[in-house]
């Protein structure tokens, strides 16, 4: 029997990738002959192993050159492919790059013939975009791609025995953020590459102090690849692993390297006044002065509690205003809203962060729950009022800095819920005293509301995404904010000596970031190019000024020929850009109108793809000779939301897909977990024993079905004398099918009608039977269907193998049971039928991210605290922190009896 089942070929590469299609929409492999496995008879006469086929498209070289010149970051990606079909073959070629940079040349070049983009009008675009819509052709190229890249992607048609080159090349201004810079590249290479390199040069004059270079991926067989070399004023970065390199295993077409490379950076930062370099007729001042000291803050927190908030929103808010309400310094003062329909003040003024004041805030979220409509203009204006009515009583500190951080998760639907009668109640009332700082929590977030709102206050706005890391990324931000240096920052130039300058004024500097300024000299005479620079800190206005001089490249780098030359200018653009991109936002319609005529002048002129661009891509079509255009658009945050919508609604699959079911699971040290996404929820426990012991998890006496779990510990003790145990065998029986697997970290072993076959973790295989579906991927999962009965998917752990005290291990999951009888026990199996608790009583516990809190449940009452473990199923190698109630005591109180009764005394033994 034989047949193709597939497909799509995927040739990726570094942050790119190359593809094949074929005849079926959605595989991932190339299937060819299926080999009947020996030794099956009857019912077992089914059981078939699949194997693949290497594809005919060689992607033969992959590198990103980034070079970086004062902050300014220039990225050319290149990768070249060859058809080695004799037939032509439509490939694809995708690249992730960062959301804030902008796309400036993209080429094809086939077989010596070069098709270039065209940076246009996005309107004029927009008709070649509509014609090729028309015309039943795919025209997008970019697409979100998480949160912090886009996915730049085209296809070609390209002749038997014939080559491609593609070539990328964008641009962005690396902003600093809690006292780095930080380049990412995104490398999912999918197979080994025969020349695959990074390479990263940074060029700052003002000298470098230091430089990271990591990887989600490296193990300690890849990490002596990184080479640094870094000097004063200049740093070099590469990373190029050879084929073999890049193999998980000698001679498999799997590689190591999937993941994000990430560079972080920073400056030296001996002048208060900051680093001005003049290049080629244009200057950048980059300021950010070292030890200041902290100006004290008065901020008052407004947090939606409205209906939508409940379940996980809610919680993640709780543990984030926890940790964040324990940051805050003894010089600052705060105060909490709460709001639905009602507004709700912890207190009606702001209180000193004391430790007895911080104490009686915590107790006070620990109650925050979820309820009601959304006013959010009145708790806006609750806490204007609030700190306007403290600064007349001089209730706050002389020179510091007043803000509100408002959190919400949705649209205004009670009160006022007219979007700009808000932002103009807000703005007035505010007056340009005060700084309003948004966060839009979730998909369902008005962003362009928050973002304008913000804007219009001397604030900003950041998405939160409804992820199980928003806790952090609440807790992030704040830190971002919670350390301002100077306030109203002005920074002034001779008038008769520049023009065409970027924002100068600033309402504050925030520790761990930077302002940048730039602008175009009217000569070059820089004998009266004096600078100064006027703010406001805590105890006395911040001055200082001096005199600017231009940057002699040539002799900081004798022996570079530096081929970004231009980099003040592009610079320059890129942040005046920005910048009328963000005044079109606010503002009279005339001064809209105007920034937003201008950033469309620059961005043509120097040839950017922004939201007011787009790139004509016209890519020949072999098959019937004519061209087609596709178009590359940059996205707004409104349409990145939008996009975010509809993937929330219309998740695509995964290998499993994750229905609205409860799921089961036990994984790592070992980790219990009972997910119940109907409450928005999860309980998990641990289990400690001694190595060798073998646990029931499920059994049904109705059905036949029985599952237990040996334990194995580490190799030996680690220093710190803590023994960690892992399962590492699954014995699972299924007497009224006649169905027997043992499965561990070595094989797998199928029983069935006195036949046994063994399947290796290093092959991917499929087993089908009349009882039994098994599918192997390798070296990560199998996936195992019982008929009429049961699905578990176990998931392989690899350690590497040379760790001095880790082994491989495995987890166990169910993700559908619902055929089992109520009369279904076991460790994992008793909660197959559900499970009934309330949780109350919020409270700070030892940690102050992770509460303490009262369980009823089963009759009892048990002090359980707010944590995370990680579900594997998505991520094999990271995991997704997933929040849980831990119960402690190897979970006492909440599995029936005690962990004992579940001990076997063999791996197909019954209790």
């Amino acid at each position: 029997m034989s047949g193709l089942l597939g497909v799509r070929q995927l040739l990726l590469w570094g942050i790119a990738c190359l593809w094949l299609p074929s005849l079926a929409r959605g595989a991932l492999v190339v299937s060819g002959d299926h080999a009947a496995v020996q030794g099956t008879r009857g019912a077992d006469r089914s059981l078939q192993k699949r194997s693949t086929n290497d594809g005919t498209v060689e992607v033969y070289s992959v590198t990103v050159d980034c070079t970086v010149a004062s902050r300014f970051a220039h990225t050319v990606m290149t990768s070249k492919a060859l058809n080695k079909a004799s037939s032509s073959q439509e490939i694809f070629f995708e690249v992730e790059l960062p959301k804030t940079a902008f796309i400036t040349n993209f080429s094809m070049e086939i077989d010596g013939q070069e098709y270039v983009g065209e940076v246009k009008e996005k309107e004029k675009a927009k008709k070649q975009y509509e014609k090729a819509v028309s015309s039943g052709q795919t025209a997008g190229l970019v697409k979100v791609s998480g949160r912090k890249m886009e996915k730049f992607s085209v296809s070609v048609n390209i002749a038997a025995e014939s080559n491609v080159t593609f070539i990328l090349t964008y641009e962005e201004l690396l902003q600093r953020k809690l006292g780095q810079y930080e380049i990412l590249t995104r490398v999912k290479p999918k197979q080994p590459v025969q020349e695959f390199q990074i390479v990263t040069n940074i060029y700052e004059p003002q000298g470098i102090s230091y430089v990271d270079a990591q990887a989600t991926f490296l193990s300690n067989e890849l990490l002596p690849l990184v080479e640094k070399t870094v000097t004063d004023k200049k740093a070099h970065i590469s990373f190029s692993p050879t084929m073999d390199q890049q193999r998980k295993c000698p001679g498999c077409d799997e590689t190591l390297i999937d993941g994000d490379f990430i560079i972080k950076y920073d400056v030296n930062r001996a002048k208060s006044l900051g680093d001005i370099q003049i290049v080629n007729g244009y200057f950048v001042h980059f300021f950010a002065p070292p030890d200041l000291p902290r100006v004290p803050k008065n901020v008052v927190f407004v947090i939606d509690r409205s209906t939508s908030m409940r379940g996980t929103k809610i919680q993640q808010t709780r543990e984030a205003m926890l940790a964040i309400i324990k940051d805050l310094d003894e010089d600052d003062y705060f105060a909490l809203i709460q709001f639905d329909s009602i507004i709700d003040p912890w207190k009606e003024s702001l209180t000193k962060a004391t430790k007895e004041n911080v104490a009686e805030a915590m107790a006070h979220i620990g109650k925050l729950s979820a309820r009601g409509a959304t006013n959010i203009n009145d708790a806006v204006l609750r806490g204007v009022n609030m700190l306007v009515k403290d600064r007349q009583e001089n209730k706050l500190p002389e020179g510091s800095i007043d803000m509100i951080i408002l959190l919400t998760d949705g649209m205004p639907n009670t009160g006022e819920s007219n979007v700009p009668r808000i932002q103009e109640n807000v703005r007035s009332a505010i007056g340009g005293n005060m700084s309003l700082f948004c966060l839009g929590f979730g998909n369902d977030v008005d962003y362009s509301f928050l973002d304008v709102m913000s804007k219009q206050n001397k604030g900003l706005a950041r998405r939160i995404y409804e992820a199980s890391d928003a806790t952090l990324q609440l807790q992030g931000f704040y830190e971002e904010v919670s350390s301002p240096l100077l306030l109203d920052v002005d920074l002034r130039y001779p008038d008769n000596a520049v023009d065409f300058v970027t924002t100068n004024h600033f309402s504050q500097l925030f520790n761990g970031t930077e302002i940048v300024v730039a602008g175009r000299l009217m000569d070059n005479d820089l004998d009266n190019f004096l600078v100064e620079v006027f703010a406001q800190g805590f105890e006395e206005d911040f001055q200082v000024q001096g005199q600017a001089s231009a940057v002699e490249w040539d002799v900081i780098y004798p022996e570079e020929e530096y081929v970004f030359g231009d980099f003040t200018e592009r610079l320059w653009a890129y942040l005046t850009i920005q910048q009328l991109l963000e005044k079109s936002k606010i503002g009279t319609p005339d001064e809209k109108a105007n920034a937003t005529a201008k950033a469309l002048d620059m961005s043509l002129q120097y040839s950017f793809v922004t939201p007011l661009t787009s790139m004509v891509v016209t890519k020949p079509d072999t098959e019937d000779g004519t061209d087609s255009p596709l178009i590359a658009d940059k996205l707004t945050e409104d349409q990145r939301l939008q996009a975010d919508r509809v993937a929330h609604r219309f998740v695509s699959p995964p290998l499993y897909s994750y229905a609205a079911r409860p799921t089961y699971f036990v994984d790592g040290d070992p980790h219990f977990m009972i997910e119940l996404p109907d409450r928005d929820d999860a309980l998990c426990f641990n289990i400690n024993d001694k190595p060798g012991t073998i646990f029931n998890l499920v059994k049904d006496p109705t059905s036949g079905i029985l599952v237990n779990g040996q334990i194995i510990g580490d190799k030996k003790i680690p220093l710190d004398g803590k023994i960690n145990t892992y399962f590492w065998r699954f014995g699972i029986t299924h007497q009224k099918l006649g169905v027997r697997l043992e499965v561990s970290t070595q094989d797998i072993l199928v029983f069935q009608d006195g036949k046994r076959v063994k399947l290796l973790w290093s092959d991917t295989a499929s087993l089908k039977g009349a009882n039994v579906d098994l599918l192997v991927t390798k070296d990560r999962s199998l996936t195992i269907t019982l008929r009429d009965s049961v699905k578990f998917v176990i998931l392989l752990h690899k350690v590497w193998k040379k760790h001095p005290y880790h082994r491989d291990y495995l987890g166990f999951y169910t993700v559908d049971s619902h055929l089992l009888s109520p009369s279904v026990h076991g460790l994992l199996g008793q909660f197959y039928s559900g499970i009934e608790y309330e949780v109350t009583d919020l409270r700070t516990g030892d940690v102050p991210e992770k509460p303490d809190a009262t369980m009823y449940v089963k009759g009892q009452q048990l002090n359980v605290t707010r944590g995370w473990q990680r579900d594997f199923r998505r991520d094999v190698k990271n995991g997704e922190n997933v929040p849980c109630w831990f119960i402690h005591s190897n979970g006492t109180g909440l599995i029936d009896g005690d962990v004992s009764d579940y001990i076997v005394s063999g791996l197909f033994k019954r209790v």
